[in-house]
């Protein structure tokens, strides 16, 4: 779908990375039910009773990594067919009801799933689960709204590559970091395979990967277990499970020397970037990964903003990223975009400068606890948000177990600096190293407004 602005997509991917990771669900008084249909759904149900309200998001456990090259994108693409309408409900009608209801709904595509969702009023939950079941079931895929969309989604590709030079750069750092598993092509796709893509490829991907047991319900708001769970099978158990789908296999062999990408094209500043691989969140490594990410990227106070863009003014903007919550094991990236007039070498340097004091020096114990502050009080700063917390448990339940949301917080308070430390000499190896930058070239163009490495998720 593409009707939210870019500040929405970045609020979305701001609560899918670890600075809005969650607390206990005991300690804050979550109430979670979680229980599996005849045919394979899994509904996980939230109690909140503080406001009349709803959320209901569909999650499908398929995303850019199920492709197959010459055919990626399909999963997004999919995604926007999704709202092509229904013999019972036409094209448009899915937006008009819900929208009569007071609701807003909207979905995104990322690497490891397709989610879509809907927030109402309470009482208007059973028109949201007859529409999300009628379009799982009855979804009408034809000549005339594949060619719209897929030119739409090609215009997308087009826009993200003419205007957000950072995340053209990323997508040929990822093309580069990764030589054997799916995570190197873009959620979005490449454009030749977008142009290759035929209604009979959707249909065969659908049939694939969109039925009740590839699929999971979260309900969120005021409802309860003993009300809403009836409704759910009444409207989702006529629909068939399927057999399973394909497992992806690949797994990304060590790297043993660093790469480099060289991207020349029009923009206004240069940009740099290097990629680490590193694990998930099945390793605890994940947690000490994690406050690494803030001490050298969280806020003013950290340590390339402090070192890079305010003591030597080499960088406009530095940052650093990981996402512990993918299904395989992902990168962690430091960027920079430089300031007019400096040489990405001389940041470059100054960047690695950086990196080797936390490998030599452990951080203070000021940096520890602060890192470990924003952790915990991100998450509260945002729960007044069901959306968010329905998101939180969506994303730990596609990781097979809503439950690990109960593991993040004391994983973090477990943190010590030598662990910090450890994790830095660890991954932050050159030989583990792809770096990327671009050079601007030609013409410089208008970039997208707070333009950056992109979303980890695509509307």
């Amino acid at each position: 779908m593409r009707k939210w602005t870019a500040t929405w997509s970045l609020l979305l991917a701001l609560a899918l990375v670890w600075w809005a990771q969650p607390v206990q669900a005991e300690e804050l008084d979550w109430k979670v039910t979680q229980e599996t249909l005849t045919n394979g759904l899994t509904v996980v149900v939230l109690e909140d009773h503080h406001a009349p309200v709803v959320t209901l998001q569909v999650w499908y456990k398929v995303g850019s990594r199920n492709e197959q090259l010459g055919r990626t994108g399909i999963s997004h693409l999919l995604e926007h067919l999704m709202f092509r309408g229904t013999p019972k409900h036409g094209q448009g009608e899915f937006s008009r009801l819900v929208q009569e209801k007071g609701g807003m709904h909207n979905a995104f595509t990322g690497n490891d799933q397709t989610v879509y969702f809907e927030t109402t009023a309470a009482p208007h939950l059973d028109l949201l689960l007859e529409l999300e079941a009628d379009r799982m079931a009855n979804l009408t895929l034809d000549e005339t709204g594949f060619a719209a969309e897929k030119k739409i989604v090609m215009e997308e590709r087009r826009l993200r590559i003419a205007d957000e030079p950072a995340a053209d750069l990323m997508e040929q750092v990822s093309a580069a970091a990764y030589t054997a598993h799916p995570y190197s092509w873009p959620v979005v796709g490449w454009m030749s395979d977008l142009e290759a893509i035929t209604l009979d490829d959707v249909k065969n991907y659908r049939q694939v990967f969109y039925a009740p047991d590839n699929a999971f319900l979260v309900v969120a708001g005021d409802v309860t277990p003993d009300t809403v769970l009836p409704k759910i099978k009444a409207a989702f158990g006529g629909t068939s499970a399927n057999s399973p789908p394909p497992v992806v296999t690949a797994h990304e062999p060590p790297q043993r020397g660093e790469r480099r990408v060289t991207l020349k094209r029009p923009a206004s500043l240069p940009v740099y970037v290097a990629a680490y691989h590193v694990p998930n969140f099945e390793s605890d490594d994940s947690f000490a990964l994690s406050l690494l990410s803030v001490v050298l990227g969280g806020g003013r106070s950290s340590r390339l903003q402090t070192t890079l863009v305010e003591n030597k003014a080499l960088v406009l903007a530095a940052d650093a990223d990981y996402d512990r919550t993918s299904r395989d094991p992902t990168l962690f990236t430091l960027s920079m975009r430089m300031a007019p007039g400096k040489k990405w070498q001389e940041a470059e340097g100054a960047l690695f400068q950086e990196v080797e004091k936390l490998k030599t020096r452990p951080i203070t114990e000021k940096e520890l606890k602060r890192a470990q502050n924003l952790v915990e009080s991100g998450f509260i700063y945002g729960q007044d948000s069901l959306f968010y917390r329905a998101l939180q448990l969506g994303s730990y339940a596609a990781l097979g177990d809503w439950s690990l949301i109960q593991k993040v917080i004391p994983g973090i308070r477990a943190v010590t600096a030598a662990d910090v430390q450890r994790v830095a000499q660890t991954y932050l190896r050159e030989e583990n190293r792809t770096v990327g930058v671009l050079i601007p070239e030609g013409t410089p163009v208008r970039e997208a407004p707070g333009s950056s490495l992109g979303p980890k998720s695509i509307h």
